[in-house]
């Protein structure tokens, strides 16, 4: 099972949808410590992982890729890549319609990275003494039960999902409300569901394995102010204004979302999700 470590004096920092937008994934870059603007080679101590939704939207989804790219190939341990329901859009089937596209060589990319296994599904995490899934959406109870057998290790949660890219791709990439707005699922998978009415709604009342990192949407609408929960899960939700992150606390763990969403305009204010190292545990232990 894939378990990744962040041990004391690493950091892990999950980056939200980029959406297009190279200039604003520089910047952050840059805040993490990475030199030359974003460009240069990561930090020793930093562990990046992002969240998929790379392109699309902003006015230049090729140069992101392009600078992931540099990054996957010079620090391929430091630089974990998911995919967005938008990198797949040109891996399979199209599940929506979109008027942008990107260039026929950033497809080839994003393409490489798929079959190659750069970009997958899921990553299971250990840090701070916390077990995190980071996943693009979310994993909803229904999807973890149903799919996956109800696995309550997070690495062999994260195995099951990868083990889905290129076995049961109809699975992986079921779709929830997001498409075609039909009713939401409990069951949608960890690539479409909904924040808040489907992933955390799909674990109210009932305990999380492990604690979850998701983007892709937000249980939270920044520019109404209004929350896409339920009074339950209201009370147990907090936002970071300045991170633009909703973080809600259930038994057994949180869901932090880290969608900044950015759209044709980016967030000026938003900032990745980050956690400290901690101590290195056998695995299989539960941690400290």
């Amino acid at each position: 099972m894939s378990l990744l470590r962040v041990p004391p004096g690493q950091r892990l920092a999950v980056i939200g949808d980029v959406g297009g937008h190279v200039d604003a994934l520089r910047a952050e870059l840059a805040r993490l410590g990475v030199p030359g603007e974003g460009d240069g080679p990561l930090p020793p101590d930093l562990l990046v992982v992002q969240v998929g939704d790379l392109i699309h939207r902003g006015p230049d989804s090729a140069g992101v890729v392009a600078l992931v790219d540099r990054h996957l190939r010079a620090d391929p341990d430091r630089w974990i890549q998911l995919v967005g329901n938008h990198e797949a859009f040109y891996l399979r089937r199209k599940q929506f319609s979109w008027p942008e596209r990107v260039p026929r060589g950033t497809v080839a990319v994003l393409r490489n990275w798929w079959t190659s296994g750069r970009m997958r599904p899921a990553v299971a995490i250990r840090a701070a003494g916390e077990d995190l899934l980071v996943s693009h959406a979310g994993l909803t109870r229904g999807f973890w039960a149903d799919v996956l057998g109800a696995p309550s290790d997070v690495a062999a949660a994260a195995d099951a999902i990868n083990a889905l890219a290129h076995r049961n791709g109809r699975a992986l990439f079921k779709p929830g409300t997001m498409v075609g707005w039909r009713d939401p699922d409990h069951a949608a998978g960890p690539v479409w569901a909904a924040a808040g009415t489907e992933v955390a709604a799909s674990w109210s009342g009932h305990p999380l394995p492990f604690s979850q990192v998701h983007g892709h949407s937000s249980a939270y609408n920044w520019e109404a102010g209004s929350w896409n929960l339920g009074d339950d899960l209201r009370q147990a939700a907090r936002l970071d204004d300045t991170a633009r992150h909703v973080v809600i606390t259930l038994p057994g763990g949180r869901l932090v979302g880290v969608d900044p969403g950015h759209g044709a305009e980016v967030r000026r204010q938003w900032r990745a999700f980050e956690l400290p190292g901690g101590p290195v545990t056998p695995s299989g232990s539960a941690p400290n």
